[in-house]
């Protein structure tokens, strides 16, 4: 009988092993998948982020050529106003004269202050004085 139930017992040890051996097998094949399932929803993630990258990438070359073209027409507005200040300096004094010769100055008066030489100031007279 010591026989019999070394051999059951040794059975009973097979079975376990057996069973542990079976449980082992699943839990590796759930790890896969798990694992295989983890992959591709990583590789949809960083597909999505790659993405999501390039149009961000986009967005700073339109940005960057946007600056490009606002500080050419920034440039080109300032040298404008360069001129634009440049030519009423020439201008200035004539307007100033025409506006004192309304109000009654004298040739002297426009010499003064305008600093026009006496032919300008006699033509601004003569323009501008009441008729």
């Amino acid at each position: 009988m010591e026989e019999r139930s070394l051999l059951l017992l040794a059975g009973l040890l097979l079975g376990l092993l057996v069973a542990a051996l079976v449980a082992s097998v699943l839990a590796v094949r759930r790890l896969g998948q798990r694992q295989f399932e983890l992959k591709a929803a990583t590789e949809v993630r960083l597909d999505k982020l790659n993405q999501r990258l390039a149009e961000y990438q986009q967005s700073h070359i339109r940005m960057g050529e946007e600056l490009i073209s606002l500080r050419n027409k920034l440039s080109q507005l300032e040298n404008k106003q360069q001129r634009l200040e440049q030519q009423d300096m020439h201008t200035m004094p004539y307007n100033q004269a025409s506006r004192l010769v309304g109000m009654g100055a004298s040739l002297d008066d426009l010499m003064q202050s305008c600093g026009l030489t006496r032919s300008e100031a006699e033509l601004m007279l003569k323009l501008h004085g009441n008729k």
